[in-house]
């Protein structure tokens, strides 16, 4: 098995990272054929997620995870900024890793699809991602 851990600043408000040109470039230098890609952030609030970015897609995303998870005093974990426990709720919705089938060293992603970091927590502005290739 390979591994790569990558270093994502997100910034302070809500974010979405496509992660897509970083799994490429890690299968290629890799030299990926047939396998598994297996994306995983070691953090209790943020996910990964396989979504289709653009056209307002990314905006539509924050907007739901806001109208699902609320920044409101209704959490019982309550250090951080406001609402943060909403944060720590994040993994019913976005797992914390994923895996995606490699074949002939190209994910094979849906024609829409990209794989992106979800980070919600405004109080953490650093992610580390980690990408492992298991040949098959």
């Amino acid at each position: 098995m390979k591994t790569r851990e990558l270093t994502i600043e997100t910034g302070h408000p809500a974010a979405l990272v496509d992660l897509t040109p970083s799994c490429e470039r890690f299968l290629a230098e890799v030299g990926a054929r047939d396998g598994l890609l297996t994306v995983f952030v070691p953090h209790a609030t943020a996910g990964v997620v396989v979504v289709e970015l653009g056209a307002g897609s990314d905006d539509d995303l924050l907007r739901a995870l806001d109208d699902l998870l609320p920044r409101d005093d209704r959490w019982r974990h309550r250090h951080g900024s406001p609402g943060h426990g909403a944060d720590h709720v994040l993994p019913l919705l976005a797992s914390p890793s994923l895996t995606v089938p490699i074949v002939g060293g190209r994910m094979t992603l849906g024609t829409w699809q990209s794989i992106a970091l979800l980070d919600p927590n405004r109080d953490n502005a650093s992610r580390t991602v980690r990408l492992s290739y298991l040949a098959g």
